[in-house]
């Protein structure tokens, strides 16, 4: 019987098994027939291309140019202030902090985190001179929040708390009320967790050692010297 099973085999020639079987599965523009199922699979390429290009482009613009804003008059202003590349880098990575705990939000704690990881702004240098690290920030986020759900899952682009939008909303601020030019910087992003007291952010700085006398001291490390006030 088995001899007979072996019999009616086909017999693949060796120039045929020379070729990819995956390169009969690419999809090429044009129209397309799919011996697997039976139909015809139109692709338009540049169609594909310009969907492509419209989707880049807007997640170019989105994490380059702006971080958000809760209020919304900002969006139409001319003469708003921009955020600095490492500022926007920081934010970004406090998304995949936020996305790494399996949190639903992204709060200060991990915009404070962000800043670290991001690592080479001034602000970063600041707090690692100081004794606070991201494995210190971590351990804090742990121990004042404690984990997440194992099977929950972060959406791709955590949204602000609260607290979190109103850090990054007193960054620009402070830069506006200063009167002067430039960008809004990572400096700025982590004296606004640091003004929200009862955020996760502050109270993880607060353990970590850093304290109003820091806070203006950093003020002062950067180009202009900032009036702050921490009440």
């Amino acid at each position: 019987m088995a001899a007979q099973t072996l019999s009616v085999l086909p017999i693949i020639p060796s120039q045929t098994c020379k070729k990819p079987i995956e390169s009969s599965l690419i999809l090429k523009p044009g129209s397309l027939s799919n011996s697997f199922i039976g139909t015809k699979l139109s692709i338009q390429s540049s169609n594909f291309s310009i969907l492509a290009a419209k989707r880049r482009s807007s997640t170019v613009a989105t994490v380059l140019f702006s971080l958000p804003t809760g209020k919304q008059e900002r969006n139409t202003s001319e003469g708003k202030p921009k955020w600095a590349a490492r500022a926007i880098k920081s934010f970004a990575m406090a998304e995949l902090e936020a996305r790494k705990f399996k949190y639903p939000n992204t709060g200060t704690e991990a915009l404070l985190m962000g800043i670290l990881v991001e690592g080479t702004s001034l602000a970063a240098k600041f707090l690692r001179e100081n004794g606070i690290t991201l494995f210190k920030v971590r351990e804090e986020t742990l121990k004042l929040l404690g984990k997440s759900d194992m099977y929950f899952f972060s959406p791709e682009h955590p949204p602000l708390t609260e607290p979190a939008q109103r850090a990054l909303d007193w960054a620009l601020d402070e830069k506006l009320k200063s009167g002067e030019s430039g960008e809004v910087t990572t400096t700025h992003l982590l004296l606004g967790i640091w003004s929200e007291k009862e955020a996760a952010g502050h109270k993880i700085l607060a353990a970590l050692g850093f304290d109003d006398e820091k806070a203006k001291e950093l003020a002062k490390s950067m180009d202009k010297d900032i009036v702050l006030s921490f009440k």
